[in-house]
């Protein structure tokens, strides 16, 4: 189990890293963006994003 968590978060970096190292200027563009956001807006994203991982996760291991 250590190993398929480490093995996550290491997808988890490849994945986040793809954006900025292709379009470093649309990457900056989103992050500025965000930071304009309010907490309460924020928070939504951050539980949209919870909420598509459990299920990607719930249907991977049907």
């Amino acid at each position: 189990m250590p190993d398929s968590v480490l093995a996550a978060c290491a997808l988890v970096l490849v994945i986040e890293g793809l954006l900025p190292l292709i379009a470093p200027r649309i990457w900056r563009e989103a992050f500025t963006r965000l930071t304009h956001l309010s907490d309460g807006q924020l928070r939504f994203i951050g539980l949209v994003s919870i909420v598509i991982g459990v299920i990607t996760l719930l249907v991977l291991n049907a």
